[in-house]
C-alpha cells in the first residue's frame, strides 16, 4: 500500500534562513502517516476505541532540499517491513509533480501497543490492508 498526502508549507513552519524547518518535516510526517492508516481504514478513533496505540520508536531523516513558503509538498508513506509488533515505515516528502525532487527522506519504526501498555501483535486485517503477509 503506498498512500499519497499533500501539505503547503506555511509561513510559521519557515526558520531564520526562510525554509521550512527540519522539526517541521517530523510533523508533517506524522500527519502522513495518521493519513495512510486511516485511508487504510484505521482512523485513530478507532485505534483508542480498540485499546491499541501506535508508538514511534526510531526516526531517520536525511534532509535532501530546502521547501519555501506556499510550496506544495506531497508525502509517499509506504511500509518497507512489518514485524509482529512493529513496522517500518519509508516516507519520502516530494515535489507533488514527480519524486524526482526530493525534499526529505524518512524511515520510521513505530511498535503497536496494547491496552495493558506493552507491544503486541499487530492485528492481520491492519497488516492485509497495509499490504503484508
Amino acid at each position: 500500500m503506498i498512500h499519497h498526502t499533500d501539505v503547503e508549507v506555511r509561513s510559521y513552519e519557515l526558520d531564520g534562513f526562510g525554509h521550512l524547518n527540519h522539526a517541521v518535516f517530523l510533523n508533517h510526517f506524522e500527519y502522513a502517516r495518521f493519513q495512510a492508516l486511516e485511508a487504510a481504514g484505521f482512523p485513530p478513533a478507532v485505534l483508542l476505541a480498540d485499546g491499541v496505540g501506535i508508538h514511534v520508536a526510531r526516526v531517520e531523516v536525511d534532509y535532501v532540499r530546502e521547501a519555501r513558503l506556499g510550496q506544495a509538498v506531497r508525502i509517499r508513506t509506504a511500509p518497507a517491513e512489518i514485524r509482529n509488533s512493529s513496522m517500518t515505515l519509508e516516507q519520502v516528502a516530494h515535489a507533488p509533480g514527480g519524486p524526482e525532487t526530493v525534499f526529505a527522506r524518512a524511515r520510521v519504526v513505530v511498535v503497536w501497543v496494547g491496552a495493558h501498555g506493552k507491544p503486541t501483535r499487530i492485528p492481520d486485517d491492519v497488516r492485509a490492508a497495509l499490504g503484508a503477509p
